[in-house]
């Protein structure tokens, strides 16, 4: 699996980049962010990545931070949400934004994005509304809605994800364990519950 990859920006197009990484030209599809975020062919430039293999196709899908690259993953467990949509939502809100759209439930906001309709954009916002609190926001990089950097919520997601679980499964045990527990619950506390939770 291929997490990352540091080169130069070969060239781009309008959802597309190719990455020179010592001679080996890796095509990466991107938000129109994370292409904003490359610069200009000849840069050296890193992303974040995430392969999707499918019976007829295989690609590399670029990310500029990996915040994005969470959200990305996050947005594509959603049905009917495949990586052209998941990108098409990721070019027109930031992390922030779409986070603070599934918290509010504010389908609205995620409609903006081109080819998402008013039905898709409330089964993003109702489906990913209990997951928007602990995942990052920002290009800080740091948990959200619910939880403040340093917060008991956010040193969970943290605490999880150093035990081996994946961001998103992280968060998702997180803001569960927390809407449980209630707003005052303690990080034993909260790492414990979410534990369970995410052990399944």
């Amino acid at each position: 699996m291929i997490a990352k990859l540091t080169g130069r920006l070969d060239e781009s197009g309008a959802d597309w980049a190719v990455i020179d990484v010592q001679g080996v030209g890796y095509l990466v599809h991107c938000s129109s962010k994370t292409l904003a975020a490359l610069g200009i062919a000849g840069d050296e430039c890193t992303v974040f990545t995430d392969l999707q293999v499918s019976e007829n196709d295989m690609r590399l899908l670029g990310f500029a931070d990996a915040g994005e690259r969470d959200w990305f993953r996050l947005l594509t467990t959603v049905q009917g949400v495949g990586s052209k949509v998941a990108l098409a939502i990721l070019s027109a809100l930031s992390i922030d934004e779409l986070q603070r759209a599934c918290g509010a439930g504010d389908a609205a906001q995620v409609a903006r994005a081109q080819g998402v309709g008013p039905k898709l954009a409330g089964r993003i916002v109702n489906e990913l509304k209990d997951k928007a609190g602990a995942l990052p926001g920002g290009s800080a990089g740091v948990a959200v809605a619910v939880s403040q950097p340093g917060s008991a919520s956010a040193d969970a997601v943290s605490a999880l994800q150093n035990l081996g679980f994946k961001p998103a499964v992280a968060a998702s045990a997180v803001a569960h364990a927390q809407a449980e527990l209630g707003e005052g619950a303690g990080l034993n506390e909260l790492v414990r519950v979410a534990l369970k939770r995410a052990a399944g």
